[in-house]
């Protein structure tokens, strides 16, 4: 039996910083398949030079989901692992990766990620340790969604016993610059089927949003960096909202 291939599949924009780090953790695969949307900077470049097959794939209408279903059509790999440019592979999550690879049973996985924010791993609040669900048989998967897109699966999922490291932000204008395009994203999303915004989406829901973050979720555990981010997810769902009703 033909021993099955694996490929780890990274969509780029102006990533330059970060996909040599991405690109190495992900050395064990059989092939590193880097989409990329129209960088302006090293990214493509760095890629190339690092081995990857690089493909250029304007995000479109189809948002990230289209980004990602293109990134299916453009390899004939036997398993897919999606990986950020902003996220690490450690050495003992790639020897349980070849490991699945190797059985080649018809099953997707969710890994647990771990979220690093300008320097601090984050344990609690709205962006404490979270599962993700990203490798999987190529032909057993689709996505769907313009942004914060979802895998649609035709196999059971399980759970990855280790972890990956999610280097989610550095630099607080990249984190603003990320802030306002997924706030249109996904103020689009919402108004494409049929929502609307009111005064009470503008006033009620961003005090949720904090409340949930702080306090349900224990961001306040995180110490100043768990305020600053509640915070900040009360405003990213009122500006959300915002752009609904008024674009």
């Amino acid at each position: 039996m033909e021993k099955a291939a694996l490929a780890v599949i990274i969509l780029t924009y102006n990533e330059e910083n970060n996909i040599e780090a991405c690109i190495k953790s992900a050395e064990f695969a059989d092939e590193i398949l880097v989409v990329d949307c129209g960088s302006s900077d090293r990214t493509c470049e760095l890629a190339v030079l690092l081995g990857a097959k690089v493909l250029t794939h304007s995000m479109g209408t189809g948002g990230f989901a289209g980004q990602r279903n293109f990134a299916l059509d453009n390899t004939m790999a036997q398993w897919v692992l999606y990986l950020d440019a902003d996220e690490r592979i450690l050495p003992e999550l790639a020897a349980e990766i070849k490991e699945i690879v190797e059985k080649n049973e018809p099953c997707g996985y969710k890994i647990k990620r771990l979220n690093i924010m300008f320097g601090k791993q984050m344990q609690h609040g709205g962006h404490r340790p979270d599962y993700v669900t990203r490798l999987y048989p190529r032909t057993a998967v689709s996505w769907d969604g313009v942004v914060h897109e979802s895998p649609q699966l035709s196999v059971p999922v399980k759970k990855m016993k280790y972890a990956m490291q999610h280097y989610t932000y550095t630099d607080w204008n990249k984190y603003f610059t990320k802030f306002n395009q997924y706030t249109s994203l996904m103020a689009d999303k919402m108004r494409s089927r049929g929502k609307k915004a009111g005064i009470l989406d503008l006033t009620l829901r961003p005090v949720y949003a904090f409340f949930r973050f702080y306090i349900l979720q224990a961001g306040f555990l995180d110490g100043t960096f768990g305020f600053v981010f509640a915070v900040l997810h009360a405003y990213y769902t009122f500006v959300k909202y915002l752009k609904l009703k008024y674009s």
